[in-house]
């Protein structure tokens, strides 16, 4: 530790934003520059603890008292280093992880806890700046050629881990773009899509082949993909949203939060939309059905297209603002999370069930029925929904987007064709990454379900490591991972 008492003398403190009037004009990332010495402050912060239980919370496992205590003493590279080690893009985990390592941080017991995840992205963006992030060279190639089908963070991770061990691998696309979710799924005002290009091309640099536009299943065969390769890793994610089958649902100003997203991801990068596909929320009324980080990033972008109004409810009940005394540390805290978006002008309402979705000419979205409910425990202790009497109502509303979570991987198509068991959750059935198919791996949201962006870059990982031991045994795990560092 640099500073002993750098927990006591310095609080919690993450750079200025941008004010939410102003930054809601446009699309870009919005943190100003942090002050003098914040940062050396903020990794100070990180104890002596013992033992780390940010290792534990942190799927990736990042080592993170020891990139603090290198960014505390000015070795930025050495900070860089370690957190690389474990981490393939801490790019995306500095901006867009809900940082459970942060949760499970020992500050957090009874005080705020160490800024880790700006830490990652500072350690990184100084990396950047440097010249120390460089393509892999000089790999010592084993000739099997191993597709990976789904570009998303679980691709993209398993792809430039598996092409460091020496791999030939080849990156499958179904969109114009590599980057899945992260592109087409997450704003700009979260993560700039330059953000994605600039490591796209030190992969490319370092020997990956990436082919965009082939949906695989369809333009090309899953038998076709078996003869040509020696080796598959699905990671395409769980695509199939969670529908919300009631009265009304298939009326005009209905739609899916992801498509929403996507296609004003594809408009902020300059594509031109047709007047009679734009879902435009322009002076609307826009209701967004679900509490989570998908309907947040609904709330924002609608902001920014100037809507009249946005709403966001939520099955749930509110959760409290601080820990109850059941919900122990180092536990993922059950409480009231603001984003950035929710600050930029939302009305937010809990325990919300949505009953109808109501035209006023039969055709349009003008309203949706909503009603009031408690959640009560049961002689089981499950808590149980009850609509409370006399509490429906009709909000205004013209545009509703659902946010209800994604189900399971579409089956149509490659699934099928390959003949793949499935769970019961409809995700891709895995022994440790393992398909049911001889030399078919999967990972990320298609194995595990609807997951986070720390989490998918981890699966990327394992399921690199479960094909090299499959090639080349336990013993050749611990060389390729160090080669994979």
């Amino acid at each position: 530790m640099g500073d002993k008492k750098g927990f006591q003398k310095y609080p919690r403190e993450l750079p200025s934003k941008e004010a939410a009037n102003h930054r809601i004009a446009h699309f870009k990332e919005f943190y100003l520059p942090p002050q003098k010495n914040l940062l050396s402050q903020q990794s100070a912060r990180c104890m002596d603890c013992g033992v780390p239980f940010c290792h534990q919370a942190c799927p990736l496992g990042n080592i993170i008292p020891d990139f603090n205590e290198a960014v505390h003493q000015g070795n930025w590279k050495r900070a860089y280093q370690i957190l690389s080690a474990t981490n393939n893009f801490p790019e995306f985990t500095g901006r867009i992880c809900p940082a459970p390592c942060e949760a499970s941080c020992v500050l957090n017991i009874n005080s705020d806890p160490v800024t880790i995840e700006y830490l990652e992205k500072s350690i990184i963006e100084r990396a950047f700046k440097e010249g120390w992030v460089q393509a892999a060279k000089n790999i010592d190639r084993n000739g099997i050629a191993v597709a990976v089908v789904g570009s998303g963070p679980a691709g993209m991770a398993c792809a430039d881990q598996l092409n460091q061990m020496g791999y030939l691998v080849t990156l499958y696309e179904r969109n114009d773009k590599i980057g899945g979710l992260l592109r087409y799924g997450i704003p700009d005002f979260k993560l700039e899509k330059n953000i994605i290009d600039r490591r796209i091309e030190v992969m490319k640099a370092g020997g990956i082949s990436m082919l965009t536009s082939v949906n695989v299943g369809y333009d090309l065969q899953g038998d076709e993909l078996l003869e040509k390769y020696d080796a598959v890793v699905l990671t395409g994610g769980a695509t199939i949203p969670r529908d919300l089958p009631i009265k009304g649902r298939s009326l005009k100003g209905v739609y899916f939060a992801m498509d929403f997203l996507e296609q004003k991801n594809r408009m902020v990068a300059g594509e031109v939309l047709s007047e009679a596909a734009n879902i435009d929320v322009a002076d609307k009324h826009v209701m967004v059905i679900g509490g989570g980080d998908t309907g947040a990033d609904c709330v924002g972008t609608a902001k920014r297209l100037k809507a009249k109004s946005v709403t966001q409810i939520e099955l749930l009940s509110k959760p409290p603002t601080l820990r109850k005394a059941d919900d122990l540390w180092p536990n993922w805290p059950m409480v009231l999370r603001t984003s950035s978006s929710h600050e930029e002008g939302c009305d937010r309402q809990w325990a919300m069930l949505t009953k109808k979705f109501v035209a006023a000419d039969g055709v349009h979205l003008s309203g949706i029925e909503i009603v009031n409910v408690t959640w009560k425990k049961g002689e089981h202790q499950n808590h149980k929904m009850v609509e409370i009497p006399n509490s429906k109502k009709v909000i205004p509303c013209e545009r509703a987007f659902l946010a209800i979570g994604f189900v399971h991987p579409q089956k149509e198509g490659l699934l099928n064709q390959l003949g793949l068991a499935l769970d019961q959750r409809g995700n891709v059935a895995t022994q440790d990454y393992r398909t049911s198919v001889a030399k078919v791996y999967a990972a990320g949201d298609m194995r595990r379900g609807q997951s986070l962006v720390v989490w998918a870059i981890a699966e990327g990982r394992q399921a690199a490591a479960a094909l090299h031991q499959d090639f080349f045994g336990k013993e050749s795990i611990r060389q390729g991972a160090m080669l994979a560092v």
